[in-house]
């Protein structure tokens, strides 16, 4: 097996294993940020990740600090994005 084909079994795995929490923070000025927590960095790009998140639900946000902020109140929809990137729904919890 080519190391390409073992990587995504691996990635495959560790997706099911993940236990994601989606939560929404009050910032000040009464704004609504979005936190992601639960994704480990090492095996999966953040940064792609919210790349393809922002561009889905039109809105801004960063990863940092092991993390990802989006702007907005968008639990439901980040949730539903991942169950359709293969994360196990068992293991998203929404706050």
């Amino acid at each position: 097996m080519s190391s390409d084909i073992l990587e995504g079994i691996f990635k495959d795995v560790f997706r099911e294993q993940e236990v994601i929490k989606i939560k929404v923070e009050r910032r000040k000025g009464r704004r609504e940020v979005t936190i992601i927590e639960g994704i480990d960095p090492k095996i999966f790009d953040l940064k792609e990740l919210v790349s393809i998140l922002k561009t889905r639900l039109a809105c801004g946000g960063t990863a940092k600090n092991g993390r990802i902020e989006l702007q907005g109140d968008h639990r439901y929809k980040v949730r539903d994005i991942l169950q359709e990137m293969g994360f196990s729904p068992s293991n998203i919890m929404v706050e």
